[in-house]
């Protein structure tokens, strides 16, 4: 992740929703949480990928799985995962 320190896992909402998908009344398929502001969005796999959206409008590129049991966090620019 090209030597760049990676966030503290930031606090996730509450309620595990698609803050965006709810809003248009959509589904999501896994969740994810920026590390930089702690929002909670929709995978690559769901149909609007609201991460993927929410790191090209604010450039926070990294996030981590809100999904019971994993822990991992990707950075969109770099396009890697790191365990912790």
């Amino acid at each position: 992740m090209s030597g760049r320190p990676i966030a503290p896992v930031a606090p996730a909402t509450k309620i595990f929703i698609c803050e965006e998908c709810i809003l248009i009344n959509s589904h999501w398929v896994h969740l994810r949480i920026c590390q930089s502001c702690g929002k909670m969005l929709c995978c690559d796999f769901s149909l609007h990928q609201h991460a993927r959206r929410h790191y090209e409008e604010t450039g926070h590129s990294v996030i981590s799985s809100a999904e019971l049991g994993e822990q991992w966090l990707w950075c969109f620019l770099d396009e890697q995962a790191k365990n912790y």
